[in-house]
C-alpha cells in the first residue's frame, strides 16, 4: 500500500529509486514489492525508462466500493434530483480523518472546477462540506482533528484560526447548513448540510457549488440552504428518542 500510495499525483512515473525514497523502503524491498504489484496488475513499467505508474486495474477498488455503499447507492437519485433543479454541481462527499472525499458528483455546464472529481481530497477545515460534517462531532474530536490539521490561508477568506473555526461550527449547528464563499477556490461557492446517523454523527455531506458568476446572494443562499437541508435530511437516519 505504501507502494501504491507514493503515486500522489504529483508525479505520473516513478522510477525504482523514487518510489523507495518515496516510501522509506530499501531497494530491495522496493523492488520485490513493484515485482508483486506489477504481477498482479495493479503498476505498469515502461519497457524502455523503467519506470513505473498505476494501472486502471486500481479503479476495480472504486468501483466495489461506490457499488458496496449504501449511502452512495440512496443519495444518486437525489443528487440527479438536485441537479437538475439547480443546473449546479451537486456531490456527496465523506469524512476521511482530516479531510473531506468526494464520492458522487454530478457536474453541470456550467462546472466551476472539472479537475474535482470522485475520489478528490479536499481539507475539510475549509469547505462546506467539511464544516458540515465537523459540526456533527463534539467539541473534543474537533480540536484533535484542527491540531493535525495544517490550516492554510489558500485564499484572503479563508478561515484558517482553530477559535474562528470553532464559532463558525457553533453556528451551522444552530443554522443547520454550512456555507462557503472563496475559501478554497476563488471563485467558488458552496453550500451544505450532513446526513446523520441515528446518534447525530454525520456519515456524509450533501452540497451544491456554484461559480461566483452565477451567484445571487439575495436569491440562493437560502433557497439553496433549504435544498440541500431536506436532502440530508431524507437521507439521515432518524434519532434515537431520548430516553
Amino acid at each position: 500500500m505504501k507502494v501504491l500510495t507514493a503515486f500522489d499525483g504529483s508525479k505520473r512515473h516513478l522510477s525504482l529509486s523514487e518510489i523507495a525514497t518515496a516510501t522509506g523502503l530499501d531497494i530491495s524491498a522496493a523492488q520485490r514489492f513493484t515485482f508483486t504489484l506489477s504481477a498482479l496488475g495493479y503498476l505498469l513499467k515502461d519497457p524502455q525508462s523503467k519506470k513505473y505508474e498505476l494501472s486502471p486495474k486500481l479503479l476495480d477498488f472504486t468501483y466495489h466500493y461506490l457499488v458496496s455503499n449504501e449511502l452512495v447507492s440512496r443519495a444518486a437519485p437525489y443528487l440527479q434530483q438536485l441537479a437538475a433543479e439547480t443546473e449546479e454541481a451537486t456531490n456527496l462527499t465523506v469524512r476521511l480523518d482530516t479531510d473531506i472525499v468526494f464520492v458522487l458528483r454530478i457536474v453541470s455546464r456550467s462546472v466551476f472546477n472539472a479537475n474535482v472529481i470522485v475520489g478528490s481530497r479536499l481539507p475539510a477545515y475549509c469547505t462546506a462540506p467539511g464544516l458540515a460534517l465537523l459540526a456533527t462531532l463534539d467539541e473534543a474530536e474537533v480540536d484533535d482533528i484542527l491540531a493535525r490539521t495544517n490550516l492554510v490561508q489558500f485564499t484572503p477568506a479563508t478561515v484558517a484560526q482553530p477559535r474562528k473555526i470553532k464559532e463558525r461550527l457553533a453556528r451551522i449547528r444552530k443554522q443547520g447548513y454550512a456555507h462557503t464563499e472563496d475559501e478554497y477556490f476563488m471563485g467558488d461557492i458552496s453550500t451544505a448540510a450532513a446526513v446523520v446517523n441515528q446518534d447525530g454523527r454525520a456519515i456524509g455531506a450533501i452540497n451544491i457549488a456554484v461559480p461566483r458568476v452565477r451567484w445571487n446572494a439575495e436569491r440562493d443562499e437560502r433557497r439553496f440552504a433549504d435544498l440541500v437541508i431536506q436532502t440530508a435530511g431524507a437521507l439521515s437516519a432518524r434519532r434515537r428518542q431520548e430516553s
